[in-house]
């Protein structure tokens, strides 16, 4: 990733749009919903946990988020700063502007945007596409393998629903069942490879898992992996913003969102690909820019809203104006600051972490979210009650919840959380 342009805490070229002061004293209520928990009295985890984090400065100001709740899943969809956003909004109206002279321009466009974004990654822009999602590059990377029913895919118990089912309907899954308490990477790379046979194909493995927030797919797998003759597809899906080297170890295929740490509009990704395999990825739709082979047509499909992509590389320009290190430091400062906090209630147990990511995991109280459906009454309930966004994940025996930083968020939200969660546990 390209070095830090400066640490400043604007956009560049000047100032911003000011947000709405945000204030996260008191959970969103009403007399037709749940009642708010008293989140009033002290912090239920005393005070031998981490020091708490501190406030970047200016960072809520970049964002337009409702002031009444606390936003603590970053993770899931991010959020767009406001620069990012102005941008956005002008490419939008250009194209309602003159939509002929946008959309024959588009394909030109996107390789300009696609090179900058490139150029953050540190890598070569004719190896990578602009797409939708992770998931849509997982279905375009799986194609570009060939698969048949007999072939064995490696996959882990901890992966992302929908880039589960892509490899699922192309291949035989092999799926590696991942203690969420294993220790560290190693001895995730150890059960991983303990999996491969002969006729493994092909690994699709998460470089940071959804749910839990580990490290799978790192350099080390990734090389006794390709030592065993088997090809690599990485979900990336958090990687972007998030890791200062996210196409490190050289997989196959990697993938990932820019909409979540990278600070991008929604329906921003990248795909990647190594040389071998550029030329059988399929085009998702039949387009002008077919006989330009990949990227171009992979990423153009004709009349579509390309505004977003063109504004995603703001994001990343963004990033690095603010420091990207620093942000990321703040960042996983601020979620072990709130995971210390929800680790000293009775029954929630930490997950390993890991200091290089803004994610954190703990497991719940077996009674809880052993389901989807209970793990999705949980979330809502946590955030009609407690003015909380969060994820809880659903796990046998019992789920977890993961919780995210941002330079957005403050300490302040997280003992809210902790207050809450104390609440709801106990049957309150």
């Amino acid at each position: 990733m390209s070095t830090p342009a400066g640490t400043s805490d604007t956009a560049p070229g000047g100032t911003v749009d000011a947000a709405p002061g945000r204030t996260v004293d008191a959970a969103p209520g009403g007399a037709s919903g749940p009642a708010p928990l008293r989140t009033d009295g002290p912090v239920p985890v005393g005070t031998d946990g981490p020091a708490p984090a501190g406030v970047f400065p200016g960072g809520a100001e970049l964002f337009r988020l409702d002031a009444r709740v606390a936003h603590l899943n970053h993770g899931s969809f991010g959020s767009v700063p406001l620069p990012v956003a102005r941008e956005h909004r002008r490419i939008a109206d250009e194209a309602a502007a003159d939509p002929d002279a946008f959309f024959l321009g588009v394909p030109d466009r996107l390789a300009a945007a696609r090179a900058r974004i490139a150029a953050h990654f540190g890598t070569d822009p004719e190896g990578m596409a602009l797409v939708t999602n992770a998931t849509e590059a997982a279905h375009l990377a799986l194609d570009a393998l060939g698969l048949g029913p007999d072939d064995e895919v490696l996959v882990t118990d901890h992966g992302y629903g929908t880039v589960v089912e892509a490899a699922a309907r192309r291949a035989r899954l092999v799926t590696v069942p991942l203690h969420p308490l294993l220790p560290d990477e190693d001895a995730v790379r150890e059960a991983v490879l303990a999996a491969v046979t002969p006729r493994t194909r092909v690994a699709v493995v998460d470089q940071i898992t959804s749910p839990t927030a580990r490290i799978v797919a790192g350099p080390r797998l990734l090389a006794d992996l390709a030592d065993r003759g088997v090809t690599t597809v990485v979900d990336g899906a958090h990687a972007p913003g998030m890791l200062a080297a996210p196409l490190a170890g050289r997989p196959d295929v990697w993938f990932g969102n820019l909409h979540k740490w990278a600070y991008a509009p929604s329906g921003s990704a990248v795909l990647a690909v190594a040389p071998a395999l550029r030329d059988r990825v399929p085009a998702p739709v039949p387009s002008w820019e077919d006989h330009r082979g990949f990227p171009r047509a992979v990423e153009y499909r004709g009349t579509a809203d390309y505004t977003g992509l063109l504004a995603a590389a703001d994001g990343l320009d963004l990033l690095a104006a603010l420091g990207a290190e620093r942000v990321r430091a703040h960042n996983s400062a601020l979620a072990a600051h709130g995971a210390g906090l929800l680790a000293k209630l009775p029954g929630v147990t930490p997950l390993p972490a890991d200091d290089r990511l803004a994610l954190r995991a703990l497991r719940l109280p077996p009674r809880f979210a052993r389901t989807r459906p209970e793990a999705e009454a949980l979330r809502e309930e946590i955030m009609a009650r407690v003015g909380c966004r969060v994820l809880v994940w659903p796990w046998p025996g019992g789920g977890g919840i993961r919780i995210c930083g941002q330079i957005y968020n403050r300490p302040a939200e997280y003992e809210r959380l902790a207050r809450g969660l104390r609440f709801l546990l106990d049957g309150d």
